[in-house]
């Protein structure tokens, strides 16, 4: 059997009336491979002096110091010196049974589906008694953190979550759970007896209602999606009470988040989209509806923001009507199941007030086409023009042959981009989207916002009659007839040589 080296943390401040303590319960651990990582974080009485003792002595044993930042700074420190596949923080003033690392570690190794063990455990010192864990699921973890503090989890799983908050005063343990738990993954629990709590008049209690606010805080900005998810809202003072609140806000100001699978990993931005919307990003539009870019992990998101309707437009939409944020999500997923190219979408947002419709955010990836159809009319010499327009309107009689209509199919929302001789195209702005057979003469109006000139449009109107099968003569009279129509005086929009 492999042993995979395990790490065990011990984060110091002022403890050396019992360092030596848990420094020996860990040595007196039957599994045959592990190390002993302290961090002293600024102490002032001799824990440094007992730390370097046993480093001196055990190979095993390395000592590290720091100036006085916090358990949650010692214990990064510690996550980052350690070399050990597994990690099981211990407390300076605990200690750990003989058998607790061989125990924990043969679970990791067998099942990698178990991100966390932990044990029972039995309090000593000043309170004497075996402590009480109720079952683990996602739901209790939400309102209650049902695991204690020294439990082993693999370290790499902690890195990828940023370690223990730093920012938190208090339960950073709890946090860093709910981080590594949050999108997946089993805690086992041991039925013995693997960790000692020492009960000191001046442990730490956190009872302080300022301090317990602070905790809801940080949890709640760090975590929204998840108790959003676990407990339909937010997590309240009362904790027990959350899913009782959320469900009585939620009658009075109901929100929707609807976040694609693919993007789960990051829905935590997602979720505080509506608090950080006005004060984050970069704007590329503004005006009936604001646009944003805003960088999310490794990727660009594209953030739209639509204007909030007039009294009577936000009594339909809040009982009748989809979203113009819902539309768009869900037309992108159907384009990209006809095959159509637009921006992958990643989900959208909604909330009422009463049965009044108010914000409401689309969101997707931000499209790698670098033109818009815009340009092409602007400059009539832009390299490929015919080529491209040919493209487009092959791309528009796509559309309609797979029953597509946009309703706003204006220069704004075709993009493009060219590789060698392969011309990509992208749809957007899609609330406006018709389905169902579309006829030749409707297809031919679809081109009717393009402010082409003339001759652009015949090349796309023959381009367009080709692909669909029609006569090339009919098909260039009506875009003709309908481009006229709209626009009178034509040849004052036409692109300058």
């Amino acid at each position: 059997m492999e042993y995979p080296l395990v790490s065990v943390i011990i984060p110091v401040y002022n403890m050396e009336a019992f360092l030596a303590e848990a420094i020996d319960s860990v040595l007196a651990s039957t599994y045959p491979n592990f190390e002993i990582v302290i961090i002293d974080d600024g102490s002032t009485d001799q824990s440094p002096v007992i730390a370097e003792t046993y480093s001196a002595k055990d190979q095993r044993i390395r000592f590290y110091r720091q100036p006085n930042r916090g358990v949650s700074a010692a214990r990064n420190l510690g996550l980052e010196e350690a070399r050990g596949e597994f990690v099981l923080p211990v407390d300076a003033d605990d200690k750990i049974s003989k058998y607790y690392l061989e125990t924990a570690a043969k679970v990791l190794i067998q099942q990698p589906q178990v991100k966390i063990v932990t044990c029972e455990y039995e309090c000593f010192g000043e309170k004497q008694g075996k402590g009480k864990y109720r079952p683990y699921h996602r739901k209790l973890l939400a309102r209650k953190n049902v695991i204690n503090n020294c439990s082993m989890f693999r370290r790499e799983d902690a890195l990828k979550v940023g370690g223990y908050c730093e920012e938190i005063i208090g339960r950073e343990d709890w946090e860093l759970w709910i981080s590594v738990l949050k999108n997946g993954g089993e805690v086992v629990h041991l039925p013995e007896i693997g960790f000692y709590y020492r009960i000191r008049s001046n442990s730490k209690r956190i009872s302080d209602r300022k301090l317990k606010k602070h905790i809801i805080d940080v949890l709640n900005r760090r975590h929204k999606a998840f108790f959003y998810r676990e407990l339909g809202g937010k997590l309240h003072y009362q904790r027990s009470l959350s899913r009782l609140f959320n469900f009585l806000i939620h009658l009075y100001k109901p929100e929707t988040f609807v976040v694609s699978p693919n993007f789960k990993e990051e829905e935590e931005f997602f979720y505080s989209l509506p608090d950080i919307f006005d004060k984050q990003g970069e704007t590329i539009h503004s005006g009936r509806n604001t646009i944003k870019i805003f960088d999310v992990g490794n990727e660009k998101w594209v953030v739209k923001s639509f204007q909030l309707p007039n009294v009577v437009n936000r009594f339909v939409y809040g009982i009748f009507r989809k979203s113009k944020a819902r539309r768009s999500y869900e037309y992108a997923l159907k384009l990209l199941s006809l095959g159509i190219s637009t921006p992958h979408p990643i989900g959208y947002y909604e909330q009422k007030i009463f049965f009044l419709f108010d914000k409401s955010f689309y969101v997707s990836v931000m499209s790698e086409c670098n033109h818009r159809f815009e340009e092409l009319i602007r400059d009539v010499n832009f390299p490929d023009r015919e080529k491209i327009l040919k493209a487009v309107a092959r791309f528009t009689a796509e559309l309609h042959e797979k029953g597509v209509l946009h309703s706003d199919y204006s220069a704004g929302n075709i993009l493009f981009s060219q590789t060698n001789d392969d011309i990509h195209i992208e749809l957007i702005d899609l609330n406006r989207l018709k389905f169902g057979k579309i006829s030749k003469t409707a297809g031919c109006r679809n081109f009717e916002r393009l402010n082409l000139e003339p001759e652009a449009l015949k090349t796309m109107a023959e381009e367009y009659a080709v692909a669909r099968g029609f006569e090339k003569q009919e098909c260039v009279e009506l875009v003709q007839r309908y481009r006229w129509k709209k626009h009178k005086n034509i040849s004052s929009l036409q692109p300058k040589n």
